[in-house]
């Protein structure tokens, strides 16, 4: 396994749309297991493949609270959500140290495939439905930042740029 460079916003590579994945072969299981490598060490929850710059439908997920119950998506779609919303704090790997208040349906079930390439359904809520919901936004090419006021939006795309040009200047 290997840990995977994560892209950080504002760069364009993550507005791209993924494409569904054609089958669950050992190269896909090999992105599935670098992607938790490199969500784990990271302390994340969540990494959808378009933020370590693979353009494919996969996600890798661990809501629990030991972080020892890995679950993997491909190819998701969401079947369900619920009219009723929630309102949680949403932080990103791809916008490290940036946390705010993002409104998503409370609850979805989604479709996918895992590790081994076969089909499931998945109902979740709380911090799962949260995690389903922010990673399937990556795949599309959307980061979370983007349900936010144009002002904070352009505060963090500052900030972002900012600490970019400092870590290339070895501040």
């Amino acid at each position: 396994m290997a840990r995977l460079p994560i892209l950080r916003y504002p760069d364009p590579r993550l507005h791209s749309v993924a494409r569904p994945v054609a089958g669950v072969d050992e190269r896909v299981r090999r992105l599935v297991d670098d992607m938790l490598e490199t969500m784990y060490a990271s302390d994340g929850v969540g990494l959808a493949a378009t933020q370590v710059d693979v353009h494919e439908r996969v996600i890798v997920m661990d809501t629990s609270e030991q972080h020892d119950r890995p679950l993997v998506l491909i190819n998701p779609e969401i079947l369900k959500r619920s009219e009723e919303m929630a309102v949680n704090e949403e932080g990103c790997l791809s916008v490290p140290l940036i946390y705010d208040r993002v409104e998503r349906p409370a609850r979805v079930t989604v479709r996918a495939l895992g590790r081994d390439g076969q089909p499931f359904e998945l109902e979740a809520e709380g911090l799962t439905a949260v995690c389903v919901q922010h990673e399937m936004d990556h795949l599309m090419g959307k980061v979370f930042v983007e349900y936010l006021s144009l002002l904070k939006r352009d505060r963090i795309r500052t900030k972002m740029l900012k600490k970019t040009r400092d870590e290339l200047r070895g501040k």
